[in-house]
């Protein structure tokens, strides 16, 4: 329990620390959101507009503890102010409506790849030694491909030549979105091709972490003493070897959860995927700085949860962190 209070004590004070930074960010910054906006704007807008729009996105005159009390009363309430390229649209709406496709994509194809390449990593270093060992070089050939040469290897190859996946959008536009058959239907159709490139450029790097770790623990000596007792392979495998060894990959499958709100920006932005990565791309696009700040904070909280999570897990799977320090 004292483990846990001291991780929730640590993410909650770097929590604190993004949400500050993301505030002082912009009031440090030469400029502000108003200067980009009204060079936007033909023609010139009256002091009362503007000093409105300064409103709006929290830049007054005010103090600044004052300021940051409003801003933080702000975030409570979900608001992180309104989109320069968009506006004026609020940056939370743009933000929820990219969300579920990356969590939708990006969260289902780890997922995929963690469960995949564990269990592939486990019963290749349980068969070491034998053919198993020849894929190795081809498994570390797919861990050294980065996402977006293989992304445009696969559109040249089965978008463009095959014709057998679309290489753009997240569903048909002739489709009108809801709970139908036809729009689900047309949303995994066109998920299929960036879904089997994240998977194929991510699971073998689950497969190499996972093997190497499994055969160092095999090496120790209460795998061998349980060996010696003549328990079952099987338990032998899961129940010491694999249990151990998947403690690491743990904390990078928390960090690839917590990547997943960033989206895998240059897989989406090949195949114009609508989610949080190709929204940010976007935003650097049109210096839509409200807009970068708020998936900043969403990215972070994301990491953090996603952390805290792990956390909670190794109390499970690692007995250490539940013993009371003297």
């Amino acid at each position: 329990m004292r483990y846990l209070i001291s991780k929730i004590a640590l993410y909650l004070f770097i929590a604190w620390s993004a949400i500050t930074l993301n505030f002082l960010i912009p009031r440090l910054m030469p400029g502000d959101p108003v200067d980009l906006l009204t060079e936007r704007i033909e023609g010139t807008l009256d002091p009362a507009a503007l000093q409105a729009l300064r409103e709006a996105y929290g830049l007054t005159e005010t103090n600044l503890l004052l300021q940051y009390r409003d801003y933080l009363f702000a975030l409570f309430r979900g608001d992180l102010g309104l989109s320069i390229g968009y506006y004026p649209v609020p940056v939370a709406k743009i933000v929820g409506d990219a969300m579920p496709w990356t969590i939708g994509l990006i969260g289902t194809t780890t997922v995929i790849s963690f469960l995949i390449g564990t269990l592939i990593g486990v019963l290749l270093a349980w068969r070491r030694g034998s053919w198993t060992d020849h894929l190795l070089p081809v498994l570390t050939f797919l861990n050294a491909i980065p996402y977006f040469w293989l992304a445009l290897i696969l559109v040249l190859v089965f978008g463009v030549t095959l014709g057998w996946f679309e290489i753009a959008g997240g569903y048909d536009p002739a489709i009108t979105p809801g709970w139908t058959g036809e729009f689900i239907g047309s949303v995994l159709y066109y998920a299929a091709l960036p879904a089997i490139t994240i998977v194929l450029a991510s699971f073998a790097g689950w497969v190499m972490g996972m093997r190497n770790m499994t055969v160092t623990i095999l090496g120790e000596d209460y795998v061998t003493l349980a060996e010696a007792k003549g328990l079952p392979k099987r338990m032998v495998m899961l129940g010491y070897a694999a249990r151990n060894a998947i403690l690491p990959s743990v904390t990078s499958f928390a960090l690839s959860l917590g990547a997943v709100v960033g989206g895998s920006m240059l897989t989406e932005v090949i195949f114009n995927y609508p989610g949080v990565g190709y929204a940010l791309f976007t935003a650097v696009q049109n210096q839509d700085f409200p807009l970068m700040q708020g998936m900043f904070l969403v990215i972070s909280f994301a990491v953090i949860i996603a952390n805290l999570a792990a956390d909670v897990v190794y109390v499970f799977l690692d007995p250490r962190t539940r013993q009371e320090q003297p």
